[in-house]
Order: structure tokens, then C-alpha cells, then sequence
């Protein structure tokens, strides 16, 4: 089987998702391919909140609030907004020098809301359907050849863009990268029979609260949307247990009586590339989630209950492949805060804050040449893939650079698409004109 079109989306996951609405919506005869079932990826299976549609103003008093990241990202959270599948951006009340905003999402709804989106946008919705290969030829992709129960097929597109995560239509298609195989992988389970009251007063009680959101839960304003520990107040029994199985403290909900994400990481011996590696981590991520409950059913109040309601299909990353691309971000880019003349969005959350925070509240640019793939003419990465810098990734990774990525790879496929053109002949300036005319905020 044989199909064409304008824009090929690889992996309908957080960046996935905005890439192929905003291709679609610039034009192109778009189609996404991906492997499972529905749409969302991380933000659906591997997150807490979604990081960070915001400057950190309450950590630097005085400095202004600002919404950097808008354009399609803020009208997923709108639509969300509209069937009670967010808390929307809760203000931090504690530790808002790490975020502050926490904005809480229904993992169920995000899927069904992002899936509506792309169906009203005309995206071609190739579900169920593994990427297996690409065909290439001097420095063009001219096939990505899929797999489903329909069968084999070969997609041509003019543009290609790599939101896998993980790099597989780019490593298939030839492009140069490294596996650096230095971040944890997780499964994160969602938990039911819980309190989130519960789970403060555990954490107030040992003196070890550390971040708190209160926000939109259930219908109700004014709830426990997010909360954290500091981990080393914790009681000695419960923290030598946690730690064991790799247990992260900091848990949201939209939800009473559960714990939307509760997550169990595990570092890998090997790039999660590999499989049989990957199998055994899957089976021992099972055993932690196991261990997780009996903990939280032993020392948290109102969680003697508690259970699993909810796993990811598969264990999830934080890094991959890395793809060598026109421009690798550094960590003083981030953190000192540069903008570039080819700025596809701005971007102000570091995962790693408060040890690091953008200089004075600020923002930083990811530059439209950071996604393009070296040594080709028609293919765009975004998302987890675009920096080897472990700092510069631990926020170029986060849930929302990765949609504000995914908006810019998509209008500038479409573009190049429309035009006929390589990605690098594509006007930046042009480039810029559109993404602000669709809503996305760009600093300079």
C-alpha cells in the first residue's frame, strides 16, 4: 500500500500532537503515525503537571507575570478547561521556586480531547501503526514505511518531523545521533482509595511539605491539586523504602480520592532502545508499582485502600536518541536567558529549579535551527531529541517545550510543504510571522 501527503508526523505524543494540528491548520494534507492507540504520550502517561506555560515570576518578586507558551498548547488546556479535564494554571502556594504554575490535566480526557482536535483539523489518523523504516535519498526522506494490521505501507511526504521521543524515524532514516542513556526511565501509575488531605498531613506532619498547588478539583475550587516532599524530612522506614523502588513524592490529581500520576523510576543499565533490556526493566517497573502501594497503604492517612487504577502501556523515557541537528543548546543558553533570531517559541521552566532558575524570571528561545536534522533537507525533530546537553535537556525536555516545539516543526513543514522548498531555505523571519499569527509568544 502506497499513501502521499504534504506533512508526515512520526509519534502522536506531547509534541506529536501540536505538530500535526499546526501543519494541518497551515495547509498541509497532514498525516500522524502512531504506534498506540490514542494520542498524548508523556503527558498522558509519564507526567505530573504540565511544565510550564509560565515565567518563574513568584520565585524573583517584582518580576512580571507572563504566559510564554500559547498558540495551540493553551488551546488544548482551554479545551480541556471546557469538559473539567484541568485544573487550569494553578498558582504554586508553595514551592513556586520550581514552577509557578502547576497546570493538572485528566490524563483520559487529554486523550480524547487532543484525538477530537486532529479529527476536526482533517489530520489523517494513522493509530495502531509502527514506524519501521524510512527510505532516504541524498539527504531527502522520501518514504517512512509503516506497519499495521492492514498491513505494510509507504507514506511519501514532502516534510518529515520526528516526534517519537525517541528518534526512530530519524535513526531510520540515517540522521547521526547518540544515545547518552543518563536519565532514569518510569512508569507512573495512577492510584485510586487515596486522599490527597491524607498525603498533606502525612507530609505536614514530618515537617516535609514542599510544594503545594491549590486549584479547580472535582468541580471545586480551592482543593489540593499538587503537592511534594522534601525527601530527606521524611520518616526514616517510609524514605529507605521509597527510595529503594525509586518512588517520586509529588503527585496531582483533578480528582478526588486519587492520585492522577504516582511515579516509580529505574535507571537502565543500557540505552532503552534496547528490547530485552527494556523487558526486564518493565517487569522489575511492575514489581515497584507493587512495593509503591504497600507503602503508601502502610504510612499515608486515608490510603489504606489504595490501588492501582490506572499504568502506562509502557515504560516511559526521558531520553533517547539524541539527533545531531544545525544547533545544540547549551545550559548558558538557558539559563542566561538568549534569544536567537530564528526563535520558534520562548520557554521558561528548568526542571532542576531551584538549583537552576532563567536568569532574573526570564525566558530563553529554542531556535528554529535546533530542530532541524543535520544533513537533511526535509526533516524536522522536536521534542526529547534536540539537545546533548544533560542540563539544557532537563528543560528542553519538559512536557510543554515539547508542544511549543511541536508548533513550530509543524508550521515550518507546512510552509517549506507549501513552498517547495528545504527546511533551510525556509525564511525564519516568514517562519515567525505565521507562529505569531496563530498566537504563539515569541520574546524578540
Amino acid at each position: 500500500m502506497k499513501q502521499e501527503c504534504d506533512v508526515l508526523v512520526a509519534g502522536g505524543g506531547t509534541g506529536g500532537v501540536v505538530a500535526a494540528l499546526a501543519a494541518a491548520r497551515t495547509g498541509a494534507r497532514t498525516t500522524l503515525v502512531e504506534s498506540k492507540g490514542y494520542t498524548g504520550g508523556i503527558a498522558v502517561e509519564g507526567g505530573t503537571a504540565l511544565h510550564s506555560f509560565y515565567n518563574l515570576w513568584k520565585a524573583f518578586p517584582g518580576v512580571k507575570k507572563r504566559q510564554v507558551v500559547k498558540g495551540i498548547p493553551q488551546e488544548i488546556i482551554d479545551r480541556l478547561e471546557a469538559v473539567g479535564g484541568t485544573c487550569g494554571h494553578a498558582e504554586m502556594e508553595l514551592g513556586y521556586d520550581y514552577d509557578s504554575v502547576a497546570t493538572v490535566i485528566d490524563t483520559e480526557l487529554y486523550k480524547l480531547v487532543t484525538m477530537q482536535m486532529l479529527e476536526e483539523a482533517g489530520v489523517k489518523l494513522c493509530l495502531n501503526t509502527m514506524l519501521v523504516d524510512a527510505e532516504t535519498e541524498n539527504g531527502v526522506v522520501r518514504n517512512a514505511i509503516c506497519e499495521s494490521r492492514s498491513g505494510r505501507e509507504w507514506i511519501a511526504a514532502a516534510q518529515f518531523i520526528d516526534c517519537t521521543a525517541i528518534g526512530d524515524l530519524a535513526a531510520r532514516a540515517g540522521a547521526r545521533y547518540v544515545e547518552l542513556n543518563d536519565h532514569a526511565v518510569a512508569n507512573s501509575i495512577g492510584v485510586g482509595g487515596v486522599s490527597l488531605e491524607g498525603y498533606r498531613r502525612f507530609l505536614e506532619d514530618a515537617g516535609a511539605l514542599r510544594q503545594l498547588s491549590l486549584g479547580r478539583r472535582a468541580g471545586r475550587d480551592g482543593q489540593i491539586v499538587r503537592l511534594d516532599a522534601d525527601s530527606g524530612k521524611l520518616p526514616k522506614a517510609y524514605l529507605e523504602r521509597a527510595r529503594a523502588i525509586g518512588l517520586a513524592q509529588v503527585t496531582t490529581s483533578v480528582h478526588d480520592d486519587y492520585f492522577m500520576f504516582l511515579k516509580l523510576n529505574y535507571k537502565m543499565p543500557v540505552s532503552p532502545t534496547d528490547r530485552d533490556a527494556v523487558a526486564a526493566a518493565e517487569i522489575e517497573l511492575r514489581r515497584r508499582q507493587h512495593k509503591a502501594i504497600e507503602l503508601i497503604r502502610e504510612f499515608i492517612p486515608g490510603c489504606e485502600k489504595a490501588f492501582i487504577a490506572r499504568s502506562s502501556p509502557t515504560l516511559c523515557i526521558r531520553r533517547g536518541r539524541t539527533i545531531e541537528c544545525d544547533y545544540d543548546i547549551t545550559i548558558e543558553d538557558v539559563l542566561e536567558g538568549r534569544h536567537f533570531d530564528d526563535d520558534i517559541m520562548a520557554y521558561g521552566f528548568h526542571d532542576s529549579a531551584p538549583r537552576l532558575q532563567i536568569r532574573d524570571g526570564g525566558t530563553y528561545g529554542i531556535p528554529y535551527r535546533a530542530l532541524l536534522a543535520k544533513g537533511f533537507d526535509n526533516l524536522l525533530v522536536a521534542g526529547m531529541m534536540i539537545t546533548t546537553d544533560w542540563e539544557a535537556h532537563m528543560s528542553t525536555r519538559n512536557t510543554v517545550a515539547c508542544m511549543g516545539q511541536g508548533q513550530g516543526a509543524g508550521t515550518a513543514a507546512a510552509l517549506c510543504a507549501r513552498q517547495d522548498i528545504a527546511t533551510r531555505q525556509l525564511s525564519p523571519a516568514a517562519l515567525q510571522e505565521q507562529l505569531r499569527s496563530d498566537g504563539v509568544y515569541l520574546a524578540n
